[in-house]
């Protein structure tokens, strides 16, 4: 079934934020790493430096354009007050694998120094494709060439497991043909005609699909809900590092006449999420961390309105499912992050303490 985007209301563009670099009545002094403009992780951290000099709590200088991979180790090793990252490399750091294989079991050690402050998502692992390709299902790639990822790496990896699952079994190289290209050149991709659709990380409304409209109306694709609902998906979706996301197509940000178009059974988009953590050291004091999240939780409103999809990527949703945490996961939250969360009234996975 095709859904057609109504009148959805997303009115609040990003803003970039100037962050103070001396309020003069914050009583800390803080380092940040997060990633560039333009994602869910950048966003939180700027908003964050931002209550957290408005409020007289610290001053946070905010390193942007860090790679999570160091980011991870850096927060692990003490040298950064706080860093953002996707869940898995905390795992991958704690089992001494992928970008962490030369740690080897020193990794572990590492990875113990780490906490959680607030979890989140960079969106979904979302196929899209331009209407003209006729592809508006995970089977209509069969043949076809597809951009699923940078040349290496953990995003390339999900993006042709995402497919081979979608599809029912399709690989990459085997039943089509694999394009891939720096995260840099993708803007290029995404209108030049080079790839005939698209497995991505996307919000909900996502630039990339934006971008894609230069050249011609698209679809995106839920997953298979036949699929979805199978134990070995769902398993899938309960490993460390992944994520369900199930969102309405009313909600995806996409307004009526935009060109965007949903292949959904039921108007709902499925596929794999990319979560994500806000962390912090182990060594952190309890009662400044406690601070730091209280005036985060306080200010959720204000941070859903900061860019177009913050409402959708799960700021405030502790939910184990939802969050990516627990199962193989032995991430757990800062003691100082627990007591601001239960005292706000939320529920901490037990799991995750």
């Amino acid at each position: 079934m095709t859904f057609v985007f109504k009148k959805a209301a997303v009115t609040l563009g990003y803003v970039t934020a100037f962050v103070c670099a001396a309020a003069a009545s914050a009583q800390e002094n803080l380092t940040a790493e997060t990633s560039s403009p333009g994602n869910s992780p950048h966003t939180v951290t700027i908003h964050l430096a931002d209550v957290l000099a408005r409020e007289g709590i610290a001053n946070m200088q905010v390193q942007e354009g860090q790679t999570a991979t160091n980011s991870m180790v850096s927060i692990a090793e003490g040298k950064s007050d706080m860093v953002t990252a996707p869940l898995v490399l905390h795992f991958l750091l704690e089992k001494g694998r992928g970008p962490f294989s030369k740690l080897g079991e020193d990794g572990k050690a590492l990875a113990d120094n780490v906490r959680a402050i607030f979890p989140y998502n960079a969106g979904a692992y979302g196929l899209f494709a331009p209407v003209s390709t006729g592809i508006q299902s995970y089977e209509d790639i069969k043949g076809r060439i597809i951009w699923n990822g940078p040349p290496r790496g953990a995003a390339l990896t999900l993006g042709r497991q995402t497919l081979l699952l979608g599809s029912g079994g399709f690989k990459d190289g085997e039943d089509y043909t694999g394009l891939q290209t720096n995260w840099g050149q993708l803007p290029t991709a995404l209108v030049d005609g080079s790839a005939e659709a698209f497995m991505v990380p996307i919000t909900f409304p996502s630039d990339r699909v934006t971008t894609a409209l230069a050249a011609g109306d698209v679809n995106i694709i839920s997953f298979p809900k036949a699929i979805w609902e199978t134990e070995a998906m769902q398993k899938f979706l309960s490993a460390p590092g992944n994520s369900p996301i199930e969102i309405e197509g009313t909600q995806m940000g996409y307004g009526e006449g935009q060109g965007v178009n949903l292949i959904s059974e039921d108007g709902i988009f499925r596929s794999p999420g990319v979560p994500f953590a806000t962390y912090v050291n182990v060594n952190m004091p309890d009662a400044l961390v406690k601070t730091i999240v209280t005036a985060f939780i306080g200010s959720l409103d204000e941070l859903k309105t900061r860019a177009p999809y913050a409402a959708n990527v799960n700021f405030g949703v502790l939910d184990q499912r939802v969050s990516g945490f627990c199962g193989g996961l032995s991430l757990k939250y800062h003691p100082g992050a627990i007591a601001a969360w239960e005292e706000a009234g939320y529920d901490v996975p037990d799991c995750a303490k």
